[in-house]
């Protein structure tokens, strides 16, 4: 018997709840948010089931009135309780009854947190009057009658760059086929649609971060559903977090959670390094598990953590490095625009000369 999906109820209370909605002012990395009317409990929604952490901290801020002193003060169990509903999907706002539903995955979550006492009472009315201006979850496009598959393939076969990304300020569909061009089987191809996804998403971002935001929650998805090919994802969400920090950092941790998949530690430790590259405090936590790979038997993995290293930069691991230095094992690498040659020896000795610095 097929289980139909059901609208989403607040976990303490039982009572339906309404979409969350978006924060005035909201930043790229904050969480859509919500509230009981009914027992006050409020909730924050994460579009991947990889932020829940985040998310929880938002709810928990958000509940407390945004006094982070209150807040990170509250002992669980005594002072305030949480709970998830996962298999949220916020474009029906239901919950569904498996991951895969209607062809596609639904990895939403609602984090709910529910004070207590005293410290709702203090909190609940101020809560109230901050979601009078939170507005629905924007769903605008960027539309273009200039806008066709064909056009987007003619550009890239040409290397018309210029055209690309005009055409992406114009249309975000030309973002839609980019993702889709990803799943080549030529490595030199998708090197280059990685390469052009961290272009428009560097342009892009100036005006519509949020459908960059997007993007990578995305990909995200598109790396973590079982059976599904990963191909390029992780290695273009680590691209578009390198063209922008500032906006994209905080998508590093859940790119982080990959290390510990072993299908897909190549493709997390080479965007992990192009992060590094650019920023080296955002992959700053990558650098204990990039660490052990050193001593992989996998030549390529020990090739890409070398180098993802060399961009970290911490002194602690030169001495591996060196011994890695008579490695004659060979791999390709995609840097500058090209798919590289190199022995992991040759990498151990960039690395280490890019720390000495």
């Amino acid at each position: 018997m097929t289980v139909a999906p059901e609208k989403p109820r607040c976990p303490f209370c039982y009572c339906a709840i309404e979409q969350p909605r978006e924060l005035p002012q909201r930043k790229v990395v904050e969480f859509p948010i919500g509230a009981c009317t009914h027992c006050g409990a409020v909730y924050s929604y994460d579009a991947t089931g990889h932020n829940m952490g985040a998310a929880f901290i938002e709810a928990l801020l958000f509940a407390c009135n945004e006094d982070d002193y209150l807040a990170f003060s509250l002992s669980h169990g005594d002072d305030y309780t949480d709970a998830v509903v996962g298999n949220y999907d916020i474009y029906t706002h239901t919950v569904v009854p498996e991951k895969a539903y209607n062809d596609r995955y639904v990895r939403g979550a609602l984090i709910f947190v529910k004070l207590f006492g005293e410290f709702q009472d203090a909190t609940s009315e101020k809560v109230k009057e901050k979601l009078k201006y939170t507005t629905p979850i924007a769903k605008t496009k960027l539309r273009s009658d200039n806008f066709s598959k064909e056009k987007v393939r003619k550009f890239i076969a040409e290397n018309n760059i210029t055209s690309i990304l005009s055409l992406a300020e114009e249309d975000s569909r030309v973002i839609n086929e980019l993702q889709r061009m990803l799943y080549t089987p030529d490595a030199h191809e998708r090197g280059k649609i990685i390469d052009l996804l961290g272009e428009v998403s560097k342009r892009l971002a100036e005006k519509r971060p949020d459908l960059i935001s997007k993007l990578i929650n995305n990909l995200l998805q598109n790396a973590a559903s079982p059976g599904a090919s990963a191909w390029g994802s992780l290695e273009a969400i680590g691209t578009i977090i390198s063209t922008n920090t500032g906006l994209f950092g905080e998508f590093t941790k859940p790119l982080l959670s990959f290390v510990a998949q072993e299908n897909l530690q190549r493709e997390v430790t080479w965007a992990i390094g192009k992060i590094a590259s650019a920023d080296p405090h955002h992959a700053r936590l990558a650098f204990k598990g990039l660490s052990t790979f050193l001593e992989n038997p996998d030549p390529v993995l020990r090739g890409y953590a070398a180098w993802a290293l060399g961009n970290i930069g911490f002194n602690d691991v030169i001495g591996a490095l060196k011994n890695l230095q008579s490695d004659e094992n060979t791999l390709t690498i995609w840097r500058d625009g090209d798919l590289q040659e190199v022995t992991v020896g040759q990498l151990a000795e960039e690395a280490i000369r890019k720390i000495k610095r």
